[in-house]
């Protein structure tokens, strides 16, 4: 008689834009033979593992590579009180007429996906209830995303406490887990001191400088995108300081308030999943390229999914031990 099936859960971790590595991840899986039984993720990794236990994956892949930077301009919401810049109503909006908005329990994939408790620093699995009430409670960047409340509690992003939860696969019955670790290669230099382009930062810059036909109001001869604008004047926010970071940032590095949050969650990331993962290994470890991809560089879906496929790749042979083992085995 042949050996029991294993379980095989897939773990997308956290890490805002390079999260779309995880959709060629996926598709490379599959096309290798491997199908999972179940998938968990933390923020972003919640999205996409969202979007591919909701059957959606196609749309979604779609969509990411739809997106511009004014694209992303438009789904970030400004908050003028409360614990963050960004409400996120608008970005959860978008995603529901991609995904939708079923019921954990009626997935055609077991999925949850990880939180962190704002009162006491508690890991919070989320497996039940709406997909995209868990999905924006994993996804509340500090800072950025206000936090989300749920059950009377402030919820913030599962990458606070576990950005690859392999520990939350084992607990939901996996005997192998495959992960998807996006901060593996980030080689110690981050976010704001990365070299980057001297025309995307030009590009960055005229995105949050203006919108055509939109003008702020704002007096300074120009006119500035409403979203920027509105953060200008209600937070004090200055993004002329921004833009000049952006446009001399191949130059001699100067941090602005979006390179401290941003930077600041790339160390933070970066060095809880090493130390989670040391004591939660993997079956399989799946790192994909992408520590020059800045975490809210959701434009550049056509970079990050193939990064995502090349790195099931390097893992050809232990991929293909796997499916080996589960062409052997059967339910009994």
């Amino acid at each position: 008689m042949n050996p029991r099936r294993p379980q095989v859960a897939l773990v997308l971790g956290g890490g805002a834009a390079r999260g779309w590595a995880h959709v060629g991840a996926i598709r490379e899986l599959a096309e290798r033979g491997i199908a999972v039984d179940m998938v968990t993720g933390t923020s972003v990794g919640a999205i996409v593992g969202g979007a591919l236990a909701a059957g959606v994956l196609d749309e979604f892949e779609d969509w990411i590579n739809s997106l511009r930077r004014r694209d992303i301009v438009r789904l970030l919401d400004a908050r003028i009180m409360g614990g963050g810049f960004l409400r996120g109503a608008v970005l959860t909006r978008a995603l529901e007429k991609i995904i939708g908005n079923p019921d954990i329990a009626e997935l055609g994939i077991p999925f949850s996906c990880v939180a962190t408790e704002l009162g006491t620093g508690r890991e919070i699995w989320l497996r039940d209830g709406p997909l995209l009430a868990a999905c924006r409670a994993s996804i509340s960047l500090p800072g950025l995303f206000a936090p989300a409340r749920q059950n009377g509690y402030y919820l913030l992003d599962g990458g606070l406490v576990n950005p690859v939860p392999v520990s939350l696969a084992r607990a939901m019955g996996a005997e192998i887990v495959i992960a998807v670790d996006l901060n593996g290669h980030l080689g110690g230099e981050y976010f704001w001191v990365r070299p980057r382009e001297a025309a995307r930062g030009k590009a960055e810059a005229e995105m949050v400088e203006k919108a055509p036909g939109e003008d702020s109001g704002n007096g300074n001869g120009g006119s500035m995108h409403p979203w920027a604008a509105k953060l200008t004047s209600s937070l004090g926010v200055d993004f002329g300081a921004y833009r000049a970071s952006l446009q001399r940032r191949d130059e001699v590095p100067q941090p602005g308030l979006f390179d401290v949050i941003v930077g600041s969650i790339d160390i933070m990331q970066d060095r809880i999943t090493r130390s989670r993962m040391a004591g939660e290994p993997p079956d399989i470890h799946i790192s994909p390229r992408v520590g020059h991809i800045g975490l809210m560089d959701f434009d550049r879906a056509a970079e990050c999914i193939p990064e995502g496929r090349r790195a099931v790749a390097r893992k050809g042979d232990e991929i293909e031990r796997l499916r080996e083992i589960l062409a052997r085995s059967h339910i009994s």
